[in-house]
Formats: structure tokens, C-alpha cells, sequence
């Protein structure tokens, strides 16, 4: 049981020892082992004084529990907009924790239980879109730390904290920025290549969905005809009607074509058995008659 203790409280250890960690340091008023090491220490916007109280409180508060409550929220979110059976496996899922799951989940169960599904598919599309624009905006982050120097977190440009160097040799310090900014602009054309993929994948992905609406009634009949004679083994078990355009996953099990497209939205692995995959590697099977 040491196992699975361990990743049912993971991520609430890891959150209490970064908080007693900064708070023994950063909020004591005493410098980290790092900038203890480097001889730097933290001060406000007016670079004369070191950061008031309040703001190595909100310090400490945006790095460590916003993150966690955050990462969280999203999860728990996600797994109670889907159908019952990813409701019940996120309720057995350790990696959730049991703490939040007692605290997040009931409050985030009764939010959501008043949506119509209307508006829990546009809810589970904006979680989707926040799952992958926060690791984004991080690496944006990043870059522009590089190439200005300042504000290696999030949290501290949000605090307005930054460093004052002492002590110690500069002379090589123009030739260091001038690797980094390098480094920046990198990093800028790296991410900018990642947006640009992730926008032909989903322009691809609604090209193909508009596709199938305007051929979706031309073979209708004849695959109600040809599925009708297979019994059960045609039904789409996602919808749970009889499958209409079948398309198979790289796994080999099959689905309607807009049910898995759906499904594809929010996650990509295979709704039976949980493979991961690319939506670009389904398959429509045109003339499938099983």
C-alpha cells in the first residue's frame, strides 16, 4: 500500500514542502540556498527595498497553491464533464488525491450538475483549451525571460519581485545576456512552430468534421441496411446506437466517425482501451460492411 499512499498524496507533499520551504526562506525575509549561492537578493519594483511581507505572501501563494489548485480544478473538471463511466473511473483514479477529491471535487459537482450539456461541451472545450495554453504561455514566459533577463517566474513578474545582484565578479556578464537572448529567440521560434502545428491539427480535424457533415446523409441508408444484419457487434459504443461511417482507431476498435472525433477534443487515446494516439491517425472506413 506504500505505493499507491504515495501517489494519492504526491502532489499535496510536494505543495506542503515548496510551502514550508519558502516560508522558512522567502517569507522569513531570509535568502534561498540559490540566491544565497549566486549572492543575489529579492527586492520590490523600486529596487531600494526588499519585497514587504504582503508581497512575498502573494509570492509564495502564486508559485506554490495557485498552480496546485489550478491543476487540480482543470482535472476534476474535465472528469466530471465526461460520461458516467469517466466519472466512475476518475473516482478511482489514486493520482486524483483523496484530499482534493473531497474539497475541489464536491464543489466543482455541484457547478457543474446545474449545466445543461450545451454549455458542459463548451465548458469541456474551454478546459481542453486552457490545458494547452497554460504549458504555452509557461514556455512564452520563459523566452522572454531569456531575451529581457527579469522575472524568471510567472509568480514574481505578477509580484513585481526581482533580483539585486552583490559581490562577486561582472565582468562577463553582457557576454552571458547575449547567449541567453539567443537562447530567446530560439525558444520564440520553437514555440511559435508548436502553435502553428497545434493550428493546422485542429483546422485539419474541423475540415475533416465539416466534411463528414456534407457526405453523412449520402450513404446513410445503406450502411443502416448493411449494420442492422451484424446485431450488436455494430453498435458504436460511444453513442451506443448503430455505427454510422465507421472509423477505426490505430488500435483497431471502431466507432462512429463524429462520436470519436468528439471524443478526440477532449482526449486522445482510445475510449476501450485508454492507447494513446493522434486524431490525424484515425482511419474512415468508406466501405466498411461488418
Amino acid at each position: 500500500s506504500g505505493p499507491k499512499k504515495w501517489l494519492e498524496w504526491r502532489r499535496e507533499a510536494e505543495l506542503l514542502a515548496d510551502v514550508a520551504y519558502f516560508a522558512l526562506t522567502t517569507l522569513a525575509g531570509y535568502q534561498t540556498l540559490g540566491e544565497e549561492y549566486v549572492n543575489i537578493i529579492q527586492v520590490d519594483p523600486t529596487k531600494k527595498r526588499v519585497p514587504s511581507f504582503l508581497r512575498r505572501a502573494i509570492f509564495i501563494s502564486l508559485h506554490t497553491v495557485v498552480p496546485y489548485c489550478l491543476e487540480k480544478g482543470l482535472l476534476h473538471l474535465e472528469r466530471e464533464l465526461q460520461t458516467g463511466d469517466e466519472s466512475g473511473a476518475s473516482r478511482s483514479n489514486p493520482a486524483l488525491g483523496l484530499s482534493s477529491r473531497t474539497l475541489i471535487r464536491n464543489w466543482i459537482q455541484q457547478q457543474v450538475g446545474d449545466l445543461t450539456e450545451q454549455q458542459k461541451k463548451r465548458v469541456l472545450q474551454v478546459v481542453y483549451a486552457l490545458k494547452h495554453c497554460i504549458p504555452l504561455l509557461h514556455r512564452l514566459h520563459l523566452a522572454v525571460f531569456y531575451i529581457r533577463g527579469t522575472f524568471y517566474h510567472l509568480s514574481k513578474r505578477l509580484t513585481g519581485i526581482t533580483y539585486l545582484r552583490f559581490g562577486g565578479v561582472q565582468g562577463d556578464d553582457q557576454s552571458i545576456r547575449t547567449s541567453y537572448r539567443f537562447l530567446g529567440i530560439i525558444s520564440l521560434f520553437h514555440l511559435l512552430l508548436t502553435i502553428g502545428v497545434q493550428l493546422y491539427s485542429f483546422k485539419q480535424r474541423q475540415r475533416a468534421r465539416q466534411e463528414w457533415k456534407l457526405h453523412r446523409n449520402l450513404a446513410h441508408q445503406k450502411n443502416t441496411t448493411t449494420e442492422r444484419t451484424t446485431g450488436r457487434h455494430s453498435r458504436c459504443t460511444l453513442c451506443l446506437e448503430e455505427r454510422r461511417h465507421t472509423t477505426a482507431t490505430p488500435c483497431g476498435h471502431l466507432f462512429c466517425w463524429e462520436c470519436i472525433m468528439e471524443w478526440c477534443n477532449t482526449r486522445t487515446e482510445c475510449p476501450l482501451c485508454r492507447e494513446k494516439f493522434h486524431p490525424q491517425k484515425l482511419i474512415y472506413l468508406r466501405h466498411y460492411q461488418l
